[in-house]
């Protein structure tokens, strides 16, 4: 038995797995870290946060990154897969230094590029964020490159986070919707009482993107700090509609995933144009996409959830709770459906999606499939991830 086939065989043997979980969103701003205790595998975890933080990325990087994604050399993205895998080396060692040990990471990285299956080809993603830099530097087995496995199954290699969302949040009585607002809006059903093969999930589309990229245009601002901008501003219904109608994507049905190739600067540039066409204001037109991310959500609801389920409950995570203006007219948008904070059942809205990529690697390592068909629309369940060992397990 090799060294490696050991180590895995006695981290199956220990009662409780510390991990790391990692994260840059499409915001592409900073490193989302977390860190976990889990007993158990699969749908029968426990899992118990036990750190939490935000590491920013230096000054400049993150608009390299960004725009990557409307156009950059091969050389850029060689030289930021390393840049990237020794930020989020930084964010696991901050987060080793309050764990005081961990077993393992999980890190999915930052996505420069993401190219849905469309019937002609088949899905395509880059995700960089150098994995053995990340396992060199902390000395910890570290598994990545999450997406791959469920793109080389026909699936559309995301949204991967509803198998956590499964382990953390599914009930016995209760059909949940779990929605989170980062960059792009996902949603993940969760029906009361139903197994892994029950759970559907789906990108509804634009969640904080198209709101950052507006109010960096009109303002120099990073994003609409708490909605204010937007609760200054009134919604043009007109240009609201016409953005929800002329969208292809929020059209087509799930399985479904999308990123800044379709909502990224560019868009942001065609709505300021439309919008100034209009003779908006600039609170005006952040009150309109604000309202868009409100409105699209709600609509894939009506046309690919409520035929299906009834929810009992929505729960939220995601930068874009911390957005008061968003939050209100989500809430109007789905009344009577009550909203809850991922907070309130323990889990820190912020770091969701590291939570959940620290519960992908430990389920990676115990050989389990983690990827959810019903979500990705892939021919077969699928162990995700590729696992680099670190110095300190060889």
């Amino acid at each position: 038995m090799s060294r490696l086939a050991r180590a895995l065989e006695a981290l199956a043997g220990k009662p409780v797995r510390t991990v790391i979980g990692l994260i840059s969103g499409t915001s592409a701003d900073a490193v989302d870290a977390a860190g976990v205790e889990i007993a158990g595998a699969g749908e029968l975890a426990r899992v118990q946060v036990r750190v939490t933080l935000a590491q920013p990325y230096p000054a400049g990087l993150g608009e390299r990154l960004r725009a990557l994604t409307e156009g950059g050399t091969v050389r850029e993205v060689c030289e930021l897969n390393v840049t990237v895998g020794e930020c989020f080396a930084d964010a696991a060692l901050a987060v080793l230094d309050r764990l005081g040990r961990a077993d393992l990471i999980g890190s999915h990285g930052q996505t420069i590029y993401y190219l849905p299956p469309d019937g002609r080809r088949p899905g395509s993603t880059l995700q960089i964020g150098e994995p053995a830099v990340i396992a060199e530097r902390t000395g910890l087995l570290t598994v990545g490159r999450f997406r791959e496995g469920d793109l080389a199954a026909g699936g559309t290699g995301a949204p991967l986070v509803p198998y956590a969302d499964y382990v953390l949040f599914r009930d016995p009585a209760r059909t949940r919707i779990v929605q989170n607002i980062g960059g792009i809006a996902n949603a993940t059903v969760l029906p009361a009482g139903g197994g892994i093969d029950a759970v559907y999930a789906f990108d509804t589309g634009p969640g904080n993107m198209v709101i950052d990229a507006l109010t960096q245009l009109l303002t120099g601002e990073p994003f609409d700090r708490d909605g204010v901008l937007a609760a200054r501003g009134r919604v043009d219904e007109v240009l609201l509609a016409e953005l929800l109608e002329d969208d292809d994507y929020l059209a087509a049905p799930p399985p479904k995933a999308t990123g800044r190739e379709r909502y990224g600067r560019p868009y942001a540039e065609r709505v300021l144009a439309r919008g100034r066409a209009r003779g908006l204001s600039p609170e005006d037109l952040v009150a309109t996409v604000t309202a868009l991310t409100a409105e699209s959500i709600a609509q894939q609801y009506r046309r690919f959830i409520f035929p299906r389920h009834a929810p009992d409950e929505v729960v939220v995570s995601g930068g874009g709770v911390h957005n008061a203006t968003l939050m209100s007219r989500l809430a109007r948008a789905l009344a009577p459906l009550p909203l809850r904070m991922a907070s309130e059942l323990g889990v820190d809205s912020d770091a969701k999606e590291a939570i959940a990529f620290a519960v992908l690697a430990h389920d990676a390592v115990m050989g389990l499939a983690t990827n959810v068909p019903g979500a990705t629309g892939a021919r077969r369940p699928v162990v995700l991830g590729a696992i680099y060992p670190g110095p300190l397990l060889l």
